[in-house]
């Protein structure tokens, strides 16, 4: 009796780890993911607003500023949607990401189950034999 409860134990143990191992690296995998979007629109809006910085380095009178203004604006509004739609990326991957995790547990906790109930079985079995 206490060396199926030994082997038991011992097998939820190496089940929890194996979890835990898979959920670090589901999380890392969705954090890269997450950092590499935000990266590349850092460097995509950085990009843009150093060549509009160096386009309004060469405005010089009113009548250029007038003209330059609405590339300004414009840059504004590419910022803003390129955020946004960022952020519907960052939230897309960290659903996915949660949604494997549930999967993961979930499968975690059905073959827990079924350990548990062919455990049961088994001790069944044994105690109707004496």
């Amino acid at each position: 009796m206490i060396e199926q409860m030994n082997s038991q134990m011992l097998a939820m143990g190496k089940n929890y780890a194996d979890m835990a191992m898979k959920f670090q690296s589901l999380t890392m995998a969705g954090f890269e993911r997450i950092a590499d979007l935000q990266l590349k629109t850092f460097e995509n809006r950085m990009s843009a607003t150093a060549e509009f910085l160096s386009e309004a380095s060469e405005v010089r009178d009113l009548e250029a500023a007038k003209a330059f203004f609405p590339k300004g604006v414009q840059l504004a509004k590419e910022s803003a949607e390129k955020l946004y739609a960022t952020s519907q990326e960052v939230f897309g991957v960290t659903l996915k990401t949660n949604e494997a995790i549930g999967s993961l547990v979930k499968g975690s906790f059905e073959m827990a189950n079924e350990n548990m109930a062919k455990q049961a079985d088994v001790v069944k079995k044994a105690v109707s034999k004496k």
